[in-house]
């Protein structure tokens, strides 16, 4: 996956988290959700390097990736909560 800048990422972070913690009905604050994107989509890229799935590079890629990773850990939190 193409390198995006560090301001890039925290701002894609940041929106990929949101959007997750809006579709999962999380109650997360802003740095968490900057967190659980960024994060999130270094979660998914491995995953999906490991099915050897390609993804688009770029914000997009990015952006994308971390949402589907946010989704990804904002579930398991779930789950180790209960």
């Amino acid at each position: 996956m193409e390198s995006v800048g560090w301001i890039s990422a925290i701002i894609i972070g940041g929106l990929a988290g949101w959007l997750a913690g809006k579709l999962m009905e999380a109650r997360y604050g802003i740095f968490l959700n900057i967190v659980l994107g960024i994060v999130g989509s270094v979660v998914a890229s491995a995953i999906l390097a490991q099915f050897h799935v390609a993804v688009v590079g770029g914000r997009l890629g990015y952006f994308v990736t971390g949402f589907l990773g946010a989704c990804l850990l904002i579930f398991l939190a779930r789950l180790v909560r209960r």
